[in-house]
């Protein structure tokens, strides 16, 4: 399903919403992406650390009313919020959970969709485009994410339905590990920091927006180029998915390597992206789970990582 046109509920995520008119000075200096940048025409990928530089969170956000929206993984909401709270005493801004406001539906090759809703967005990743309280956001080459507000939810599942076929949360999940976006999971909390995952190559980091909570480790890892372990996206001849935070073996080392950020079924076999060490890609001897574990292949990452164009955000 994942190579055809489908849509399916994005029901794996819920939404933080941050309000008021300190809303952007607050998240300014507390995630790695750029307020600045956000527009109604445009939305963003990001991530919350903590002051060594591991992400707590990573999400999209998107500004919307006298604010701003973060969808990401349901499980690292409540966490986020009770904590952020903390930081937002003393700036006019108000935290909760809008999880319950919103339905949000992936798109496959859905531009017939979206224009049965009057919906038309760009190619490139992050462009919004909005109408009549719908937003669509471009994931990543032919996909969009689309938010709805939830007292339309059937209807819009409704027009869905008739220029799609349902695919699975799998499925869109497949188009995310294809498309070399890593997120944080539960699993996988204060596990890595951005770069590990290749959050700079999508976007989600910027580097001339100035201080914010572990900002300093992230810009060493940059500038410094000390960074000995990084996402790839691989293959595995087997049926059952394994979890995030899952361990990735090198029998060359003789140790554990690295861990599953996300993955998806292919069908009779599994695709992942992995946080792993360069010296074990180098040696391209990986097994998950142990070091008897069922073999890993490299396959090959939409994008390039470059050092020169990424510190230009």
């Amino acid at each position: 399903m994942a190579d055809s046109a489908f849509f399916c509920s994005l029901s794996h995520e819920g939404i933080l919403a941050v309000r008021g008119s300190d809303a952007g000075k607050f998240l300014q200096g507390q995630l790695t992406c750029n307020i600045s940048y956000l527009s109604e025409a445009h939305a963003s990928l990001g991530a919350r650390c903590m002051v060594k530089g591991r992400m707590q969170s990573s999400f999209r956000i998107l500004p919307e009313g006298n604010g701003y929206l973060l969808a990401m993984a349901s499980e690292l909401l409540e966490a986020q919020l009770a904590d952020l709270k903390k930081y937002a005493v003393f700036s006019k801004a108000t935290l909760s959970d809008d999880s319950a406001a919103w339905a949000r539906f992936g798109l496959q090759d859905g531009d017939a969709a979206q224009q049965a809703l009057s919906l038309s967005v760009a190619d490139e990743a992050g462009a919004t485009a909005r109408h009549d309280g719908l937003i669509a956001i471009r994931a990543s080459a032919g996909r969009v994410e689309l938010w709805a507000p939830a007292e339309r939810a059937s209807a819009v599942r409704e027009a869905l339905a008739a220029a799609l076929p349902e695919g699975t949360l799998n499925d869109w999940l497949l188009g995310q590990v294809r498309a070399g976006i890593g997120q944080v999971m539960g699993p996988t909390r204060e596990l890595f920091i951005p770069q590990m995952i290749n959050l700079q190559a999508v976007d989600g980091v910027s580097f001339k927006k100035g201080c914010y909570t572990g900002q300093e480790i992230v810009a060493r890892m940059q500038y410094l180029g000390k960074l000995k372990r990084r996402q790839y996206r691989l293959a595995l001849a087997e049926t059952a998915v394994p979890e995030p935070g899952a361990e990735i073996f090198s029998p060359t080392h003789g140790s554990s390597v690295g861990e599953v950020v996300i993955a998806a079924s292919s069908g009779s076999a599994v695709e992942l992206l992995a946080v792993l060490s360069a010296d074990a890609v180098a040696d391209d001897n990986l097994h998950l789970g142990s070091l008897e574990g069922p073999r890993l292949t490299l396959l090959d990452l939409p994008y390039e990582l470059d050092r020169d164009r990424e510190i230009q955000r």
